[in-house]
């Protein structure tokens, strides 16, 4: 009975298995896409869209050629490595259709039917319209000169390097193939554009949404039963906390107007708040500081539009306490007396810093943040402000990792955070150490 049993399970299993491999394997039809002649006008738009898309973050490696690829990307699994996109026929994408561009672009297929990581972000590139894409593979193909590069082996061990069980994640949690923008969805052209561009090209959310446990973001738009989770920031990246975009008043955009966002993607600072270090430089780099200034309007107008989030518990109130203590010479804590010494000069006693110089620390949505590790790798390893068109001055703040322990990092840390009107967690010295680690790695 008991071998009958056994032998049952094991039947079953394989049963099971098969399944799961025709699931897997069985083809995915995607919707035709026109072909058009390519012409200069069209290239150019190609590049454009590729500039809003940022395309060379990704796929340009620091020193190497443009989208030659190899840029290594730290994922829960493994390091991934971005691939050779220029029209080189051997080690690039020279041998593409534009039905093979489509595919791997808004749907993440390969050529060969296997799934792209989705490090490359076409959950979100599906709603791109077929003009653009169409664009995009006349820009690839006819704008980009061909780099002969091969491609870099991931760094995912095996057996987790498989990578046919990407097929499965693709279909159960990608969208669907026939997903397209709605620009109904929103009051104006101007706010629809701005969706688009946030939604599809920009794929903000890729880093700024949060992500479940199977790593596909909660949601990929503002509206539906998850809507709210849109861009309300959640993900380290690179030892990071991803900013909220939201309306919050304390950890997102609540307090910054439509100017503060469009200088901050168009030079890297605005009046009240800096964009100092993380990936996001390379975003207003490479990608929005050379975008129009009326796709900069339309970003700001959209973000606008969204609604808090309503899960921060953090929460500032103007109070100047702290700031006339310090003034008089009164250091009431360590944390104080470490501010005083390390901070003061460039963010003022008041911690209002020095307009599109230094940051205000008061009401900083990065200070604020219910995750302090952005905070706390921010005192660690320091920053550099994005060397833009408009703002060419790369200013400096420096790390102070071999100066500080973690307990007096944390101390510094809690009191930013809970002072010059800001209500935020206290961090403590374990915290520290688990980000210097990663540090070291």
């Amino acid at each position: 009975m008991m071998k009958k049993t056994l032998l049952g399970l094991f039947i079953l299993a394989i049963i099971l298995f098969i399944i799961v491999l025709a699931f897997a394997f069985w083809p995915t039809k995607t919707p035709p896409i026109a072909t058009e002649p390519i012409n200069s006008a069209l290239v150019a738009r190609g590049q454009y869209i590729a500039v809003a898309s940022d395309c060379t973050a990704c796929h340009t490696a620091p020193q190497g050629k443009l989208f030659a690829g190899g840029l290594g990307m730290a994922s829960p699994i493994g390091t991934i490595y971005s691939t050779n996109i220029t029209p080189d026929k051997q080690t690039g994408i020279g041998h593409y259709t534009l039905s093979d561009f489509d595919r791997a672009v808004r749907h993440g297929i390969r050529p060969d039917g296997l799934t792209l990581y989705p490090a490359m972000p076409y959950p979100s590139y599906v709603r791109l319209s077929d003009e653009d894409v169409r664009a995009l593979y006349a820009y690839f193909m006819q704008g980009v000169s061909p780099v002969q590069a091969e491609n870099r082996a991931t760094g995912i061990p095996w057996p987790l390097s498989i990578r046919w069980p990407l097929n499965i994640w693709r279909k159960l949690f990608a969208p669907s193939v026939d997903v397209k923008f709605d620009a109904k969805q929103y009051p104006s052209p101007e706010i629809a554009r701005g969706a688009y561009l946030v939604q599809a090209s920009g794929h903000c959310g890729s880093c700024h949404t949060p992500r479940l446990l199977t790593m596909q973001e909660k949601t990929l738009t503002d509206y539906g039963s998850n809507g709210a989770h849109y861009l309300a920031g959640g993900q380290v990246i690179d030892g990071w906390f991803t900013s909220n975009l939201r309306a919050d008043l304390a950890t997102g955009l609540g307090s910054w107007s439509e100017k503060d966002i469009v200088d901050t993607l168009k030079t890297g600072r605005n009046q009240h708040h800096t964009v100092i270090g993380s990936p996001m430089n390379d975003v207003v780099i490479h990608s929005t500081q050379n975008m129009s200034d009326a796709d900069l309007k339309a970003i700001a107008a959209y973000l606008k539009t969204l609604t808090p989030s309503k899960e921060s518990k953090a929460s500032y109130t103007a109070d100047d306490a702290m700031a006339k203590a310090l003034y008089a010479g009164k250091n009431p804590t360590h944390g104080a007396a470490l501010y005083v010494d390390n901070c003061a000069g460039c963010h003022r006693s008041d911690g209002q810093g020095y307009a599109r110089v230094f940051p205000s620390i008061a009401n900083n949505p990065s200070v604020l943040s219910d995750n302090p590790i952005s905070m706390i790798r921010l005192i660690l390893t320091g920053s550099t402000l994005p060397q833009t068109h408009t703002a060419p001055s790369d200013l400096s703040m420096p790390g102070f990792a071999q100066r500080l322990s973690d307990d007096d990092v944390a101390q510094l840390a809690t009191f930013i955070r809970q002072n010059f009107g800001n209500h935020a967690s206290s961090v403590d010295s374990s915290q520290v150490h688990s980000v210097r680690k990663t540090l070291k790695q």
